[in-house]
């Protein structure tokens, strides 16, 4: 019984072996000369100014959630669309154009509320 799994345990070993190998390797052949600009932060070749700790706008990483939900809206369109004409075929086109509608309602929905609430404004004034 063990040896059907054999090759599972096999593989498991040479991927752990191959990572402890390439670090070894990379120990030995990778150069270690540091001066001060090797240990600076890099900024496009230019001299940093200020802490690295800065307040970064907050308002990217909202706009780029928003722009995921409804993203993947189309990835979860896609399959009913490249399928609707089989099920018009088979008699239930009505509730497959039903039930899109109330998912891209449900989305819309979101999409007035996330507009009603200013959150894609770029910059948003405080009330």
């Amino acid at each position: 019984m063990i040896y059907e799994y054999l090759h599972i345990f096999t593989f498991i070993a040479l991927s752990i072996l191959l990572v402890f190998v390439t670090l070894l390797v990379q120990r030995f052949l990778a150069p270690r000369f540091t001066n001060k600009m090797k240990s600076s932060t890099y900024e496009c070749a230019e001299e940093p100014v200020g802490p690295a700790w800065i307040n970064f706008n907050a308002r990217f990483y909202i706009i780029a959630l928003i722009f995921i939900i409804f993203d993947v809206e189309i990835a979860f369109m896609f399959p009913v669309a490249t399928s609707f004409l089989s099920w018009v075929q088979q008699g239930k086109g009505l509730i497959a154009f039903i039930e899109i509608f109330l998912f891209a309602f449900v989305l819309f929905i979101g999409l007035i509320y996330v507009w009603a609430k200013k959150d894609l404004e770029w910059k948003k004034e405080i009330t």
